[in-house]
């Protein structure tokens, strides 16, 4: 097979027939730098949730897969023309949105509420997109009319009546497994016959907040299940690593790699029922 193209996380191959080949790795990237070591079937993890969730989407969006896959951290895809917009819903406030709210008291361009606090709930979900910038930047919030101008109107509705059905049906599969989803980015595309299609991966921790139910208390920064762990490690004083230093993270602790390998084991088998064989 051809490789076209290796991500932080993702190697990306064209197959003979003209299809993608497209493997998760075990690498895991945090504040745009690839940690090391690896952790241990994450690959394997998000490629077999976003097969069960593609499943459960199905009747909302179509989406990319064309084929059996060789191995459980790959997916064979069809080519999509990718949308230069990240699509992204929130039903309550953390991370990005919550540093733009704290700045602006809106996010992307939506106006929020006063008074709300790092976690709480919003009084219904938004869509809140941004730039999809190159590797190795930022991606940046924009407003509904900035994707109106970038993509046109009648997509702009598209995308945003996509994302917002896609959060609806994870939040409420999620919540009936005790776990809440803050928010998530989903990546949209056009397939040869021009339809609005989902790619790449859905529903993951590694693009989404997924939060215990039970232990969430707004006015703080909740537990989760995605790499907010790893994330925490990074900036306590424990890992001895300055963010603004230039310099690349230290390599984390086994300790830090089984319990981030066990949080997403964990995920996987609370959303899907299905037991994490590895």
């Amino acid at each position: 097979m051809k490789h076209l193209h290796s991500g932080k996380v993702r190697d990306l191959y064209e197959t003979d027939e003209g299809l993608l080949l497209m493997v998760a790795s075990d690498r895991l990237s945090a504040f745009d730098y690839v940690l090391e070591p690896e952790i241990p079937d994450k690959g394997a993890i998000l490629t077999q949730l976003s097969l069960w969730w593609f499943e459960q989407l199905k009747d909302i969006v179509p989406n990319h897969l064309a084929g059996t896959a060789p191995d459980a951290r790959s997916m064979v895809c069809r080519p999509l023309r990718m949308v230069p917009v990240e699509c992204v819903a929130r039903g309550y406030l953390a991370g990005g949105g919550l540093a733009e709210y704290r700045r602006d008291g809106a996010v992307s361009g939506v106006r929020l509420p006063q008074g709300l606090e790092d976690g709480s709930r919003l009084p219904e979900p938004v869509f809140t997109p941004s730039t999809k910038a190159p590797l190795g930047e930022h991606d940046e919030p924009i407003s509904f009319d900035e994707v109106v101008a970038r993509v046109g109107e009648e997509t702009a509705e598209e995308l945003r009546r996509i994302t917002l059905a896609v959060y609806a049906r994870g939040a409420e599969i999620a919540r009936e497994r005790g776990i809440i989803l803050a928010d998530t980015k989903i990546e949209l595309g056009w397939d040869s016959n021009g339809v609005l299609t989902l790619g790449d991966e859905v529903l993951t921790p590694d693009s989404s907040r997924f939060w215990p139910l039970d232990e969430w208390e707004p006015g703080h920064a909740q537990p989760s299940f995605d790499k907010q762990y790893v994330r925490n490690w990074l900036t306590s004083p424990e890992s001895g690593w300055d963010k603004s230093s230039g310099e690349a993270p230290p390599p984390l602790p086994d300790e830090v790699v089984e319990r981030t390998r066990r949080r997403y084991v964990e995920a996987y088998e609370r959303l899907t029922g299905h037991s994490f064989t590895g």
